[in-house]
């Protein structure tokens, strides 16, 4: 295989490779699962229950392991994961913005 040809596959790969997951299609966040993703970057996506995808305009630096927005949440709304409800919003969230324990809890406590 030529250099050219191997920066072709080698580019094609990486492109397939998700940035964030999301496990259902109910879900209105997507977990980050790759280190460094940062503001400014077209996140590729895969919904796993069907294997979907889709992309997401990332707004701001996501540590892996981290949740990103895929609609615009407000306080209150219903975070929703798994295709289940894993909390609630206790600050606004918009699309493609960080979630984690500064604008989302548990609703448990």
């Amino acid at each position: 295989m030529g250099s050219q040809a191997a920066a072709s596959a080698a580019t094609k790969q990486a492109a397939e490779v998700p940035h964030v997951l999301a496990h259902s299609p109910k879900d209105n966040v997507a977990v980050v699962v790759v280190e460094g993703l940062k503001a400014g970057t077209k996140a590729f996506g895969v919904i796993t229950e069907n294997d979907t995808t889709f992309t997401i305009d990332v707004k701001d630096d996501i540590p892996i392991g981290h949740k990103v927005a895929l609609v615009d949440l407000k306080t209150g709304d219903t975070v929703i994961k798994y295709g289940q409800d894993v909390g609630k919003m206790i600050g606004d969230g918009p699309k493609g913005r960080h979630v984690h324990i500064h604008n989302h809890k548990t609703k448990r406590w």
